[in-house]
């Protein structure tokens, strides 16, 4: 068994992997890092999904990073573009040679004696295993269980003699060219999918067990195309960048403070493409308020152009089972099918589900306290990447990032090797809220008790909130009281 030191082991090669690397050259330059991934390429989501019209839900001028302009036409981007704009971003930072492949982290163990982390790592390529040590852990290891999508137990699933799909593992070879599809699922995958498949399949029957919200976005940023033209590439990003970044907080802000006028303002812009005879409130009037989910965005109409066309539908019903043509629902009505698609949901997940210890004692990461929503109570030198429900999440990731790098620079300024969350003596009565509040997708809402919880007080928070966190993460004093430093 081999053992290699670094200072710093990111976990994770995707969008923020790929930008933390780079951010580390950029304000750490002296730290020798590793990229440590699990898959065999970068990229995470981005590589991973391969389903028909995968797309950012977000315009890729807030998806994409601080430091590196998007400079394509389209702000909505599709799975290729993006990729190929990480494996760009990885090229231009030569950032390759720092990334390990098929090395999948198993467990971490923090020791205080040393003040360093040991990391065991599985490689796929052989049977043995590779312990690396780290001064410092930044986990970029996404949300998600990247081995499976979350499936409902379908009753009578087995009966069915088509083929079922969920969007996480599609297969390359798939065939729905004249076949009858019936897609289950309300979020951003089945909206993406419908138009996507529509124009080839034989029809596409969107079951939706209760709506979500749906907002139309143009696919090409007009402000942003125009200012490239007139501006270089840095500039037309950065204004293009804190357009849309105040008007994703703006937006978000009137969903919480006046909701009723937000539902009838998307009601109506529905309505206008449906037309008035479309039932409206049964398939896409949300029995919850706006941005207590996630909202989908519908590039240039293309979701309702599919309806219009009669190519897809929607129809809003319980399931009550499978049959062999198709699924029975709970209003008698039977949809036949060849393909049956689960566009159901992920498997959310912590920390890339490592098993983390402190000094020989097991970390249970539901009894900790998330320190500003990127570390926890009681566990030395790890930084972990979340980022926005409520706006894109590269927006976090790069100040999670800088954060991380001011806080490495700060400990060598102090000759200190050790920084630990703790509650101070004022903190330990504090309410418990969950990491994540007012949000009540179903796969966060089945991830929640595992997670860590929120106090109600600075730094105790997670407060998902783009420009509290500017200030917060850039400019407010580290040595806080909340953070220990220490020299072992």
């Amino acid at each position: 068994m081999t053992t290699e030191h670094f200072d710093v082991i990111i976990v994770g090669a995707g969008l923020s992997g790929i930008g933390a690397g780079h951010h580390l050259q950029q304000h750490c330059p002296d730290k020798r890092f590793l990229i440590l991934e699990s898959r065999a390429d970068m990229g995470g989501t981005w590589d991973l999904f391969r389903y028909p019209g995968i797309r950012s839900d977000s315009d890729m001028h807030t998806l994409g990073y601080n430091f590196k302009p998007w400079v394509a036409e389209q702000a909505i981007a599709d799975g290729p573009a993006i990729l190929e704009y990480i494996h760009e971003t990885a090229r231009e930072n030569r950032l390759t040679p720092h990334i390990r492949y098929r090395h999948r982290v198993k467990s971490a163990s923090w020791s205080s004696a040393d003040a360093r982390w040991s990391i065991d790592v599985q490689r796929d390529n052989d049977a043995g295993n590779t312990v690396f040590t780290a001064n410092f852990l930044l986990m970029c290891a996404g949300y998600y269980r990247y081995e499976q999508g979350f499936t409902p137990d379908f009753r009578n699933r087995e009966q069915f003699q088509g083929d079922i799909i969920h969007p996480q593992l599609w297969p390359e070879d798939l065939d729905y060219a004249g076949k009858k599809v019936i897609i289950i699922g309300s979020g951003a995958t089945a909206v993406t999918l419908v138009p996507a498949m529509a124009g080839t399949a034989a029809h596409v029957v969107m079951l939706q067990r209760s709506p979500s919200y749906l907002v139309n976005r143009p696919l090409r940023d007009k402000v942003a195309n125009f200012l490239r033209k007139v501006l270089p590439d840095r500039w037309a990003y950065a204004i293009t960048r804190w357009k849309n970044t105040f008007m994703q907080q703006f937006f978000y802000h009137r969903t919480r403070t006046n909701p009723a006028s937000v539902r009838k303002l998307l009601l109506q812009r529905i309505r206008k493409e449906l037309g008035p005879d479309y039932d409206i409130d049964t398939h896409f009037n949300p029995s919850y308020q706006p941005w207590d989910q996630r909202l989908c965005a519908v590039p240039d109409n293309d979701f309702f152009e599919s309806i219009k066309s009669g190519k897809a539908s929607v129809v809003t019903d319980d399931i009550d089972c499978f049959t062999q043509g198709g699924i029975r629902l709970k209003s008698g009505e039977e949809l036949q099918a060849d393909i049956i698609i689960t566009a159901t949901g992920l498997i959310m997940t912590l920390m890339g589900e490592i098993e983390f210890a402190v000094d020989g004692e097991s970390v249970d990461f539901s009894k900790t306290w998330t320190y500003k929503g990127l570390m926890f109570s009681g566990v030395p030198n790890l930084v972990s990447t979340f980022g926005y429900i409520n706006a894109s999440w590269t927006l976090r990731a790069d100040l999670t990032a800088e954060y991380f790098c001011r806080l490495v620079n700060y400990m060598d300024d102090k000759a200190v090797r050790q920084v630990t969350p703790r509650l101070r003596p004022g903190d330990e009565n504090m309410t418990a809220r969950p990491w994540i509040a007012d949000f009540s997708s179903g796969y966060m809402a089945r991830a929640l008790p595992a997670f860590p919880r929120q106090g109600d007080r600075e730094p105790w928070l997670n407060p998902q909130d783009y420009k509290k966190d500017k200030k917060m993460f850039r400019h407010e004093a580290l040595d806080d009281g909340a953070l220990v430093f220490t020299k072992p």
